[in-house]
């Protein structure tokens, strides 16, 4: 009886190390939206850029985490999404998952799939802007200075 409660309590902790590291791996896709093709976390939800983020010099800290949570852990690549642009930073102690050298946030303004209330939001001067397929910004006509406003270099 003792030899069985530890096989099954050995068995459990197994099942559970390997549901916490499934669930810190995130199914990056893509979906259509107003902006048009846009990367989207396995619920749908938009995934930003933030501007102000450099290298492994993340700018959104805090407070501002809390409006931005960032993708954590690591990330597998579905349908459109290249797998080779997906990477990590360090943050704090763990990663945030980036796309083409960007790290990714979802915005607490987007309550389901398909919105993209967080494009063209302004932080500190520096605006948030939602992710395209080949890594780069999405800048809409209504935010970020408007229509015809050059894409970032970055």
């Amino acid at each position: 009886m003792k030899k069985t409660a530890i096989a099954l309590a050995t068995l459990l902790s197994a099942f559970a190390a390997s549901a916490a590291l499934a669930s810190s791996t995130s199914a990056i896709s893509t979906a259509r939206t107003s902006l048009g093709t846009v990367l989207v976390n396995s619920k749908g939800l938009t995934l930003y850029l933030f501007e102000g983020d450099s290298g492994s010099k993340l700018a959104c800290n805090g407070g501002c985490l809390k409006a931005w949570p960032p993708i954590s852990g690591s990330a597998v690549a579905k349908g459109a999404v290249k797998a080779s642009m997906l990477g990590t930073v360090k943050r704090g102690s763990g990663t945030q998952v980036t796309y083409g050298r960007h790290p990714l946030y979802t915005f607490s303004g987007d309550s389901g799939a398909g919105q993209v209330n967080g494009e063209g939001l302004k932080l500190n001067g520096k605006f948030w802007y939602a992710v395209s397929p080949s890594g780069k910004a999405m800048i809409a006509s209504k935010g970020a200075g408007g229509a015809g406003t050059p894409k970032p270099a970055w």
